[in-house]
């Protein structure tokens, strides 16, 4: 029985062709569109992928101990001195009021000493206004030598004790010196365990709990400094080598790709990465990339504190050329 084809075979042929053409027009035009959605660029302006990144620090403890207080939570904005945690200080604080005890028996010690001085020296001068006399007399012939040397001997008596005296003076005070250094080092000691922010931020991270017993340099937060907010993009030997510090910047978000957000370049590398073994060829320096660093400005920064993010990804914009002017869509903004 012979086998017959399908009519439906040129139709069925015909609908693939024309899918393969609803594909391929779809595919040139998803790449029209994204080429031409890139801004047209003046030549001397070169951009770079990157993501918008913060200055990271971490809030550690000086000293092993329990954290007894916590104050602050991820997501919490702080200001630079702000009070986050705190470190049971019991043990310092006991320590503190014997060193200030020490610090109160050294004065006593002390005003006891000044007042032996003023005793030592009344003694001292009595002693020798009783030589002088005897001396005058012994003149005269009406005392005997043994008795001026009687009075010298009372002298030079006094005289060692009033010195005896002053040492002890200055022996008192060395007490006294080193108790209130002791009294200074607990008082620094128990502020150091109080925890504050070194800087205005917002808190990233909380890694420790109340309770928990932490070694010295143990972490309880990390920060993102608000005022140091940049994106590190890597850009080719023939653009990079043109990128001057302190020059003209622009970075756009992709969550807001209609904000233009003024910056400066901080930081060119020195030195490439991506780099083969051996540069020998033009094409193999084509490919080395240099970092950059475009760098917000901190007071504008501080302004929009609130919309400070990290790890937001978006392109940076370099002005290589200063007699170029930047397109209308990267003039900047008052918005950070």
């Amino acid at each position: 029985m012979p086998i017959s084809r399908p009519k439906s075979t040129p139709r069925r042929w015909l609908r693939i062709a024309l899918a393969l053409a609803v594909v391929i027009g779809g595919a040139g035009g998803g790449l029209y569109y994204w080429q031409h959605r890139q801004p047209v660029l003046p030549v001397g302006i070169a951009f770079g992928n990157g993501r918008i990144e913060a200055e990271e620090i971490d809030i550690d403890t000086k000293f092993a101990g329990r954290i007894s207080e916590i104050s602050a939570d991820a997501g919490d904005m702080v200001k630079a001195g702000q009070v986050v945690a705190r470190m049971d200080t019991r043990d310092l604080s006991a320590s503190l009021k014997k060193s200030q005890s020490a610090v109160a028996q050294a004065q006593r010690a002390i005003d006891e000493a000044n007042a032996n001085v003023v005793q030592q020296t009344s003694m001292a001068l009595l002693a020798r206004q009783e030589l002088d006399r005897a001396t005058t007399l012994v003149q005269k012939g009406y005392q005997t030598q043994e008795v001026v040397d009687q009075r010298q001997q009372s002298l030079d008596a006094a005289a060692a004790g009033l010195k005896a005296a002053q040492f002890r003076v200055v022996e008192s005070e060395h007490a006294m010196e080193a108790s209130t250094h002791d009294v200074e080092l607990y008082e620094v000691n128990i502020a150091d365990n109080t925890l504050v922010a070194p800087k205005d931020g917002r808190i990233q991270y909380r890694i420790a709990n109340i309770g928990e017993v932490l070694p010295a340099g143990g972490k309880v937060f990390t920060t993102l400094d608000i005022s140091y907010v940049y994106m590190d993009v890597y850009l080719p030997t023939t653009e990079a080598g043109k990128v001057k510090i302190g020059s003209d910047a622009r970075i756009v978000l992709d969550a807001i790709p209609q904000l233009a957000i003024p910056a400066k370049v901080s930081f060119v590398a020195t030195q490439a990465q991506f780099t083969p073994k051996t540069v020998e060829t033009q094409s193999e320096r084509d490919t080395l990339m240099f970092r950059i660093r475009a760098k917000i400005d901190p007071e504008r920064l501080r302004a929009h504190a609130d919309r400070v993010r990290s790890g937001l990804p978006g392109i940076s914009y370099f002005l290589l050329d200063p007699k170029i002017a930047w397109p209308a869509k990267l003039q900047g903004s008052a918005g950070p």
